[in-house]
């Protein structure tokens, strides 16, 4: 080997695997750029001799180019930077981590070192800066909003409550007042923080706290500005993921969308529904089922599409702001829609009220009383135009991606009704 191909280097990172050989080991090190295999002799390997995998180290040595694979590091020196002194409760070395998913869960602060879980949570970040980068070519604007608010955002009652000093708060259920608000600041904002939903259920798709991706955007004819704003996100978002390395790693592919993603109105949708699943839906129910929105998405896989839009939901299953329907939808419809990822709902948005009596009337058409938003219904006195908005999961979304059972597994550390640690 020439000189050419060898070059003095220092590797850090954790001890991943390690096989003893006759007068040398092989050691594979695990660090942010992925796995390197180190070649060190048996006088050299006696600082790691009663150590465990997970122990952190420094090598120093010779990288030496191979003919396949990524180079190698033939080692000179071993320094022991954290000593493991018992094995870890999980075995990380293997190609996939066969735990349950509550040593999954238990044990993250391990099994989040895993390639497989490190590559998933990295995809969280690629997601995130997609839909960040194409909302601001946009020209919209990220906003940061109150997380303890003083009511519920949507008048209903699965918030928690928090004593904040010698008032009662309540942690946002999500942005919604605000970045409604901020409609009237910039025209075009959006935000990725936390909302926390105190939803008594226990449910492989539903979390108390998840990542929402919210967008808001004013001067807009109907909720279909608001679908091509989400359409457009999405292609940005599965783009990404399709160019990354995790994706690789993960062994999936982000879905190639058609030039036009189906629409359905929500009467349509239920008579999709209804014909596949011999007619076991009710016509009239105001709501998809999860096994009505199972069989729409099969149907949109028939037409090309991991996406169908389901629009018009009917006006008193949506929250108190939504816009009656207009256009081809009748006034008993919403001008809102859902967006339906392989059969499971992933955006919820549509079109808001933007007049101050409007609000007035929906509030008390619904048994609310209208004093109890006061600071929200303060801004519409003084002009708001057309708008409208959505919100993705982030969870949510990356589950049907990768296409797991459990909302638990796309999360760092989930919080549910049975869960605070890790």
């Amino acid at each position: 080997m020439t000189s050419a191909q060898q070059s003095t280097g220092r590797l850090r990172g954790w001890l991943h695997a390690r096989r003893q050989m006759k007068g040398f080991s092989f050691l594979i090190i695990r660090n942010r750029h992925g796995l390197t295999q180190v070649v060190a002799s048996d006088p050299l390997c006696s600082p790691i001799a009663d150590c465990h995998l997970e122990t952190v180290l420094e090598i120093e040595g010779e990288w030496v180019a191979q003919k396949r694979g990524p180079d190698e590091l033939h080692a000179s020196k071993i320094h022991v930077i954290s000593r493991v002194e018992e094995p870890p409760p999980v075995a990380l070395n293997h190609p996939a981590l066969d735990v349950t998913l509550p040593v999954l869960l238990d044990e993250a602060a391990l099994t989040l070192r895993h390639p497989q879980r490190r590559a998933l949570f990295e995809l969280h970040g690629i997601v995130t800066a997609a839909f960040r980068d194409h909302l601001r070519a946009q020209e919209f604007v990220e906003i940061h909003t109150p997380k303890l608010v003083s009511g519920a955002t949507e008048g209903g009652a699965n918030v928690f409550e928090v004593q904040y000093f010698e008032q009662t708060a309540f942690l946002a259920q999500s942005p919604q007042f605000y970045k409604q608000t901020m409609v009237g600041v910039f025209e075009r904002v959006f935000e990725i923080g936390p909302v926390f939903r105190a939803e008594p259920h226990a449910t492989v798709r539903h979390l108390a706290q998840y990542t929402s991706m919210d967008v808001e955007l004013g001067f807009i004819e109907s909720h279909r500005d608001v679908m091509g704003v989400a359409e457009g996100v999405l292609r940005a978002i599965f783009g990404a993921i399709s160019a990354s390395p995790a994706a690789e790693i993960l062994g999936i592919t982000a879905p190639e969308l058609p030039s036009e993603i189906p629409i359905l109105e929500f009467h349509e949708a239920h008579e999709v529904a209804a014909e596949r699943l011999n007619s076991r839906v009710h016509i009239g129910e105001p709501d998809l089922a999860p096994e009505e929105e199972r069989v729409i998405g099969q149907w949109g896989l028939e037409q090309g599409s991991a996406l169908v839009f389901v629009e018009g939901y009917p006006l008193m299953k949506r929250p108190f702001y939504t816009h009656p329907g207009t256009g081809n939808l009748s006034s008993e419809a919403s001008n809102s829609f859902d967006v339906l990822f392989h059969g499971l709902e992933l955006i919820t948005g549509g079109q808001r009220l933007h007049h101050h009596g409007a609000y007035l009337d929906a509030l008390r058409s619904r048994g609310l009383e209208p004093d109890s938003f006061e600071s929200y219904l303060h801004v519409f006195k003084y002009g708001m135009p057309p708008h409208g908005g959505f919100a993705i999961g982030l969870e949510r979304l990356l589950m049907q991606l990768l296409g797991l059972q459990n909302i638990r597994e796309t999360t760092l550390f989930p919080r549910d009704r049975n869960r605070l640690t890790p």
